[in-house]
C-alpha cells in the first residue's frame, strides 16, 4: 500500500491509473493524516474456486457425523 498527499496525487493525476495497477492501494493524506482511499476495481488476487479449496483440505479421520454425534451427547 501507498500514500500520497493532495499534492503529490494531484501531481501525479495524468498518471494515476498506472500507479494504483502497479502499487496498489493508495492512502492520500491532507497534513500527515489519512483522508482518502483510492483502490483498483479489480483486485489481482483471484478467489479460488471451491473444488481447490477441498483439495486443499486434510482428509478426515473420523466421519462428521461421528463428530456431531458425540458432540450431542456430550452437551
Amino acid at each position: 500500500m501507498r500514500t500520497m498527499s493532495i499534492r503529490e496525487l494531484r501531481g501525479s493525476l495524468a498518471s494515476i491509473a498506472e500507479i494504483v495497477e502497479r502499487d496498489g492501494d493508495i492512502v492520500v493524506t491532507r497534513n500527515g493524516r489519512p483522508v482518502a482511499k483510492v483502490v483498483p476495481l479489480e483486485r489481482r488476487c483471484s478467489v479460488p474456486s471451491h473444488a481447490d479449496l477441498r483439495a486443499s483440505m486434510p482428509v478426515m479421520v473420523q466421519a462428521s457425523e461421528d463428530l456431531i454425534r458425540s458432540d450431542r451427547e456430550r452437551g
